[in-house]
């Protein structure tokens, strides 16, 4: 893909790196990490974490991470966290090897889900129910 002359040259960075078609989505966070708002390299990793990671968006409500906005599933995650690094590279001028040093952080705990009833109390509900002989059902619908 070729870039504009008046593109800023770390977004000009990001096309050129990440070109494909199919890589259109961290072309994108490669992006955030160029426009990230952190004026120090510090900082502009502490974004692409924000970016990149699911969080609880509501205080103290871990539920809430499902509503963040971040790729999701950890290998996505994992994948733009390195493309939002490689743009904070980019701006920073930071050298390759520096930034493929950076580590992203580690999964949290998924939320914890309430136990479902147990298989043997909800089979006994559905025991319960009538069921008419095998010769009484009708084989088409209506």
């Amino acid at each position: 893909m070729i870039t504009s002359p008046w593109a800023p040259p770390c977004n000009s960075k990001c096309v050129n790196k990440y070109a494909s078609l199919m890589q259109i989505p961290w072309r994108v966070f490669c992006k955030k990490g160029c426009d990230a708002d952190g004026d120090t390299w510090d900082e502009c990793i502490g974004e692409c974490d924000e970016i990149c990671y699911k969080d609880p968006v509501l205080k103290d409500q871990q539920w809430s991470a499902y509503i963040d906005r971040s790729p999701g599933s950890a290998a996505y995650s994992e994948e733009c966290f390195r493309a939002c690094i490689s743009g904070c590279g980019y701006k920073f001028d930071i050298p390759l090897e520096k930034v493929s040093q950076v580590h992203s952080r580690p999964p949290k705990d998924p939320v914890e889900e309430k136990p479902h009833a147990p298989v043997g109390e909800s089979s006994s509900k559905i025991s319960n129910v009538v069921k008419p002989p095998p010769g009484e059902i009708p084989t088409t619908s209506a």
